[in-house]
């Protein structure tokens, strides 16, 4: 059975930094992804990594964030730097068995509870 559990979500000042955790209990999943959604905006893949460790970023947090996983500790995580008001939103850690890297929310079939993050300036 897979099951996914976030923390490490809050409030913080524009330009500051986050580091979102996800503890997985997994079966075989071939990657694994941070995704998001805003007010008003729809659901989008911001970050991935496969059993291999390549890793894809959207255009909007490359540069800035980071994904990383502890394989040991079965721990995924998200590390947020310079982050923007604009990243204010729900965020979801996530898996999957599809081993093309992709970052299309229909690919990924467990999700966690989501943790939210807002950046206020």
């Amino acid at each position: 059975q897979v099951q996914l559990r976030e923390s490490g979500g809050g409030s913080v000042q524009a330009g500051g930094s986050l580091k979102l955790s996800c503890r997985i209990r997994d079966a075989g999943l071939l990657q694994m992804g941070w995704f998001r959604q805003a007010l008003g905006k729809e659901r989008e893949g911001i970050a991935t990594i496969d059993s291999s460790g390549r890793t894809s970023y959207s255009d909007s947090v490359k540069g800035r964030f980071t994904i990383s996983s502890d394989n040991a500790k079965s721990i995924l995580y998200l590390q947020m730097a310079s982050l923007k008001p604009e990243d204010t939103a729900m965020y979801w850690c996530a898996g999957g068995f599809d081993s093309g890297l992709t970052r299309q929310v229909q690919k990924y079939e467990y999700w966690g509870r989501g943790t939210q993050v807002i950046v206020s300036s």
